[in-house]
């Protein structure tokens, strides 16, 4: 794991996670698991998150398996969780409080 920091990396998302703003997000995720071993997404200023926003986080956690890093989300809240459980990646993901 050449060049992976063991230090966790913080990417902090807020407002609307929706077709417009989620290819930032995948950006700023992809980008942050190419060099670090855990990335933690700080969901707590998130107000909505539609299928786009879903779409990016299912995208980085499959990069996280292949790239053997831990993508951890933390502080969702209940809009996004409720989305998380209907469509069942919350599964998949490490979701902490």
């Amino acid at each position: 794991m050449n060049g992976h920091s063991n230090q966790p990396f913080i990417v902090r998302a807020h407002g609307e996670i929706d077709l417009d703003t989620a290819p930032s997000l995948r950006r700023a995720l992809a980008t942050a698991l190419e060099s670090h071993r855990e990335v933690v997404l700080d969901l707590s200023e998130v107000t909505f998150m539609d299928c786009a926003g879903l779409g990016a986080l299912v995208r980085a956690r499959n990069q996280a398996d292949r790239c053997d890093a831990r993508l951890v989300l933390r502080g969702a809240g209940r809009c996004v969780m409720r989305l998380l459980k209907l469509t069942g990646p919350h599964r998949r993901l490490a979701v902490e409080p």
